[in-house]
């Protein structure tokens, strides 16, 4: 699949269904259907989970890493099969294993994202992903996801 890179806030909501405040992916920058994907969230401090995480020492919540990765995942699914939201799709959080958080993120970083699909069977998807700022790694985490039709 042939898709122009990078892919901006409007082309990502064609592959997502999320919306503010629950959108966590910026933008992506490379992908290879049925292979990997990278993209990116800026984290600001303007960002209302830091009104109580935590005050006076702001942090991005590793459950939001967590999401940003798994959003992530979901567009090089999503790139994958060729479905989209607008056709009825959802990609619902199926497990989330072997997570490891390194370093804190906080206002002002970028939050590079990296997935790659480790295999396909049955609308199951797996993925391990990473997540780093300034080439330093912040988390790991294998994330899978089940494509489904709503009101199915």
């Amino acid at each position: 699949m042939t898709l122009s890179l990078p892919l901006d806030h409007e082309a990502i909501k064609t592959y997502l269904p999320h919306r503010y405040p629950f959108l966590l992916v910026d933008r992506v920058t490379d992908l290879a259907a049925g292979d990997s994907i990278q993209g990116y969230k800026n984290v600001s401090g303007n960002e209302e989970v830091f009104n109580g995480h935590f005050p006076g020492q702001a942090i991005f919540p590793g459950v939001m890493i967590c999401e940003a990765l798994a959003q992530l995942s979901a567009i090089l699914g999503f790139a994958t099969s060729g479905n989209r939201p607008a056709d009825g799709y959802l990609y619902l959080f199926a497990g989330l294993d072997n997570v490891k958080f390194k370093r804190q993120v906080v206002p002002g970083d970028r939050l590079e994202l990296f997935s790659k699909l480790v295999s396909e069977r049955r609308g199951i998807f797996r993925f391990e992903c990473r997540a780093e700022v300034d080439g330093q790694l912040a988390a790991t985490a294998d994330i899978v996801c089940a494509e489904r039709k709503q009101g199915s």
